[in-house]
């Protein structure tokens, strides 16, 4: 570590070699490896993936708490603030890029690609073609071959409105946490957040609920098409993200009960809160566009 005077703040943090980096990439290569072969029909890539993740899972915890460490016991100043605030920003800035793709792909499809196997130039190729969007019959989106069931399209009543409401509301009671830590008001702090994590995990199961109505009574599937890949990858990605900023604000929540953070030092809370607005702007643009239009 960073040569620094007992009792205070040093003005650069260095942590001392760890084996973090390299534990890390080990569990993920066996993932990854895994996840190869078993989509290659080979049973034992399931439980290779099982094993990567496990190791992986140990590593970040072990990690995270050598984190967690230092920052309570002072060593984080004022430059180790900046460079998580820099790296967060450009996080969810790759955040960003990533869904704008799948909304680039999403507005591509229905602007030109459609429209333009429709045209006349393609009409002696796919003579039965019907550029419209969205599809609600079989062999009207890019397969005159019928090679696409016929299905329904998810609207935005009532499930993604539903949604919606989950998710501004929790963006409500974050805020509102967030200023009650800002008042050294800890135990306000705790009951808003808990709520946050709770409105976060009831989105979770209302989007599972929704998946399974659409595939079971619309029977909307990732493969109805490129509607029902576009549908499912829009959403089903940022469930995920949904899932994984809920357990940033659970374990944020566990370490406010544990007496971490205050009103001038919480940039792990601030993190987080970044992330979950970032999910909450991401799904506006999504019910929009998707249930909507």
């Amino acid at each position: 570590m960073s040569a620094h005077t007992p009792g205070t703040t040093p003005y650069y943090f260095i942590p001392a070699p760890s084996s973090h980096p390299v534990s890390s990439a080990f569990g993920l290569f066996f993932v990854v490896f895994g996840a190869a072969q078993w989509v290659n029909h080979h049973a034992w890539g399931a439980y290779c993936v099982l094993f990567g993740l496990l190791w992986w899972f140990a590593t970040l915890y072990r990690w995270f708490s050598d984190t967690i460490s230092e920052s309570q016991g002072g060593l984080y100043g004022h430059k180790i603030d900046l460079s998580y605030r820099w790296s967060m920003t450009w996080f969810i800035f790759s955040e960003v890029m990533f869904f704008g793709a799948f909304f680039s792909a999403l507005w591509w499809a229905r602007a030109h690609s459609v429209p333009a196997l429709g045209s006349l130039e393609n009409a002696l190729l796919w003579p039965d073609f019907k550029a419209v969007w969205p599809s609600m019959v079989a062999g009207a989106t890019a397969a005159p071959a019928g090679n696409v069931e016929a299905f329904q399209t998810m609207g935005p009543f009532w499930l993604p409105t539903i949604n919606t409401a989950l998710l501004l509301t929790s963006g409500v009671t974050l805020t509102i946490a967030h200023h009650a830590l800002l008042d050294n008001n800890r135990s306000k702090t705790i009951l808003w957040m808990w709520a946050t994590v709770i409105l976060g995990a009831t989105f979770l199961g209302v989007q599972g609920y929704e998946y399974y109505h659409a595939y079971t009574d619309l029977n909307l599937k990732l493969s109805s098409g490129i509607f029902g890949s576009t549908f499912f990858m829009l959403t089903g990605f940022h469930g995920f993200h949904v899932f994984v900023g809920m357990l940033m604000l659970l374990f944020i929540t566990l370490r406010l009960q544990k007496g971490h953070f205050d009103s001038k030092h919480h940039f792990g809370f601030e993190g987080a809160a970044w992330y979950w607005h970032f999910v909450d702007v991401v799904w506006l643009g999504l019910y929009i566009l998707v249930y909507w239009l």
